[in-house]
């Protein structure tokens, strides 16, 4: 099982060579306060003095350190050919490296550290590279593996301290930066947090198990280190927070002793340190000397770390193997190379087209879910938005029982009519039937909108290949808008007329509304003989003879109706009205101004104009629902045989004619300035990935898994 972590930090190295953090790989984040001891600890860890030291944010970028443990077997063994993918396997590292420990940065590319100076002040430049100098943070790691036969197998991350206060020209909210800086790592399910924490602090208040327990509330993967033992006030220990009465950590509270600063002044050495903290722990803590110090601490984090790559290892392959399919969708999506641009230009074309007549068809590859769209939202916008739009129009909506009178009296002219002229309902009939043009007209620009949001989710879901040439893309749409644009003006020209046609000419022989005329007139007749019944016998009663209005009537035309409406007007109608009063007699000597007399603003309408406008009212609406039924079905039609077939049959050879012409070919089949660039990006995160991918077969295979 040790040989697991080396595996991880070969999956490190291959997916350092895309700079891509896809796949989140186990690791031990290191948290802490500033001045909490977090770089004593990893140097203890390391053996060596390598990392930045001062006040204040020194840590100002995340280092991920790798640990490799290299044996004098493995030394000897050292190839040249570092990149080999079969490397690990062969315990093949490096050559021509003397000394027994150095170290290599991934940013340096091949060049090897063999003094821990350099590598502080590489450490240092590198920060500043992309930090700057004013003490801010940077979210970009630096990677740092060390080589050397002193140190167990790890992979670390050290991450800034947890400051509260900024000092010097730190930003305002340098601690929400760190603190999310923070929780970007450790929110990682596959990392163990390394929480360290100073002894002559209060366990109860540590950042560093406050943050840590935010993402891990059971603290299954949360290891407590308390660091500066040797630094805690005269008579108190730390017993009882090593033994987990303070605060209980399930992984473990490992205690350990920090070089002091003026150690380090003095150059003590780490093992010299680890020695002076052997002896402490003997001493101060016998009982527990065993299960605390940096020697454990190091088994630990080791024993720790292969056991949670374990159980990591089935869903990091899973993970491994969907990002790889992805990706190689994704490669696809951008394709090759174009050789022979003739053929290119012309199936791209011809795709499109196919895929914009499938959409409309409903028969398209990729069927939105979301929403309608193509012909679903077309016979949406016909049967549901047109036709609930056409049904909710009152047939007498606008029209007043005065404008009804009004229009009768003026179709009489000065002579008073005994029946209702003929041409007051055409007028009428004609004014609410231009009413239904509108929505007819707007049924047209809603499909039209319709054809023209097809164009784009083609371009986004059926023919992606289109997105690797820009200029392709912009043309095409360009000749399918420019064919709706040109389809619009005749199709509304072709609406317009289909109202036009209803108000060229009033049918009123029409055998929907003459059944309605009758069924009125029936309903009038009978109401008509229910008054005579009820008149007094001093009342002459019309016998219905000849030449009356039942004659007519009987008919089921629209006149007779009119005429039985005429015959029910007789003395005992009440003629009660609100008049004005009119004004006193002129005086001698005065002109009379007729003008002058005033007009009745409000009356009751008499018995006979009630009915007048009854009549009228009802054979307005009877035809207007003719009228309406008409339109609701032929206005579709039309937008069908003008707009939508019309587009799908010239699409191909419209888009043929004007693009497929050689002049055009070298410009429109120019790939985007960062196609070519995220092509490679993803040919090399696909080879990481199934590299990555034969790693843990490998595993399998040699049964460490």
């Amino acid at each position: 099982m040790e040989a697991l972590i080396p595996v991880i930090n070969k999956l490190q190295d291959v997916f350092n060579t895309v700079g891509s953090d896809v796949i989140q790989l186990p690791q031990i984040a290191v948290v802490g306060t500033q001045s909490s001891g977090k770089s004593s600890v990893l140097e203890s860890l390391v053996g060596k003095d390598l990392l930045p030291r001062g006040t204040g944010v020194v840590t100002r970028r995340p280092l991920i350190l790798q640990l490799v443990n290299l044996t004098p077997e493995d030394r000897r063994k050292a190839a040249a050919e570092e990149n080999d993918p079969n490397a690990w396997k062969n315990g093949r590292l490096y050559k021509g490296v003397e000394s027994e420990e150095w170290g290599k940065f991934l940013h340096t590319k091949n060049k090897i550290y063999t003094d821990f100076d350099e590598i502080r002040q590489e450490i240092e430049n590198e920060t500043e590279r992309i930090s700057g100098n004013n003490k801010g943070i940077s979210a970009e790691p630096i990677h740092l593996k060390i080589f050397s036969p002193h140190v167990v197998n790890l992979t670390l991350v050290d991450l800034p301290g947890i400051t509260k206060v900024p000092v010097g020209d730190q930003p305002k909210d340098i601690e929400i930066q760190i603190r999310d800086l923070i929780l970007r790592y450790i929110s990682n399910p596959n990392s163990i947090i390394l929480a360290v924490t100073a002894a002559n602090t209060d366990m109860a208040t540590s950042e560093a198990l406050k943050v840590a327990r935010e993402v891990d509330p059971d603290g299954r993967r949360t290891l407590a280190v308390i660091t500066k033992l040797d630094l805690m006030d005269a008579g108190t220990d730390a017993m009882d927070v090593l033994m987990g009465r303070v605060i209980p950590v399930k992984l473990g509270i490992i205690g350990v002793v920090n070089r002091s600063q003026l150690d380090i002044n003095n150059k003590k050495v780490v093992a010299e340190a680890i020695r002076d903290e052997y002896a402490f722990l003997q001493k101060k803590y016998p009982s527990l000397a065993n299960r605390n110090g940096t020697k454990y601490l190091a088994r630990t984090l080791n024993r720790l770390l292969m056991h949670h790559i374990r159980d990591c290892l089935p869903e990091l392959k899973t993970r491994i193997n969907v990002l790889a399919a992805q990706y190689q969708s994704l490669l696809n999506s951008y394709g090759e190379p174009v050789e022979d641009k003739s053929a290119t230009l012309l199936q791209l074309i011809t795709k499109f087209a196919s895929e914009y007549c499938h959409t409309i068809e409903g028969t398209a590859k990729y069927i939105e879910t979301s929403e309608l769209c193509g012909g679903a939202r077309i016979c949406y916008i016909f049967h549901e938005t047109f036709g609930r739009t056409l049904e909710s129009v009152d047939p007498l909506g606008g029209l007043t029982t005065i404008d009804v009178l009004t229009a009768i009296r003026n179709a009489t002219g000065p002579r008073p009519a005994l029946f209702v002229p003929e041409i007051s309902f055409e007028l009428l009939v004609k004014r609410q039937v231009k009413r239904l043009e509108e929505p007819s007209l707007r049924c047209v620009e809603l499909v039209h909108e319709e054809m023209q949001r097809i164009i784009q989710h083609c371009s986004n879901y059926s023919t992606q290949e289109l997105l690797r040439f820009p200029k392709l893309h912009d043309a095409i749409v360009e000749v399918v808008t420019s064919l709706l644009r040109k389809r619009l003006p005749v199709t509304n020209e072709m609406v317009h007329n289909l109202v036009a046609i209803e108000l060229a000419y009033i049918n009123t022989k029409h055998p929907d509304f003459a059944d309605a005329c009758g069924l009125m007139n029936s309903n009038i007749e009978e109401q008509r003989r229910n008054r005579m019944r009820e008149l007094p016998p001093s009342v002459p009663r019309d016998k219905g003879g000849p030449g009356d209005g039942t004659q007519d009537a009987g008919t089921g035309g629209w006149r007779g109706m009119v005429k039985a409406s005429k015959s029910e007007d007789g003395p005992y109608e009440e003629k009660t009205k609100y008049m004005t009063s009119l004004p006193a007699s002129p005086q001698k000597g005065h002109a009379v101004n007729l003008l002058d007399v005033p007009v009745p603003v409000a009356r009751k309408l008499s018995a006979r104009e009630q009915r007048d406008c009854e009549v009228i009212e009802r054979l307005i609406k009877s035809y207007f629902l003719i009228v309406r039924k008409n339109i609701q079905d032929s206005v579709p039609k039309a937008v069908m045989h003008f707009l939508v077939n019309n587009v799908k049959d010239n699409l191909q050879s419209e888009l043929v004619g004007q693009l497929y012409k050689s002049l055009l070919l070298d410009d429109l089949l120019t790939e985007s300035e960062d196609m070519a660039q995220r092509r490679n990006e993803a040919a090399d995160m696909l080879k990481a990935l199934q590299r990555a991918s034969q790693v843990i077969a490998e595993i399998r295979e040699t049964h460490l898994w």
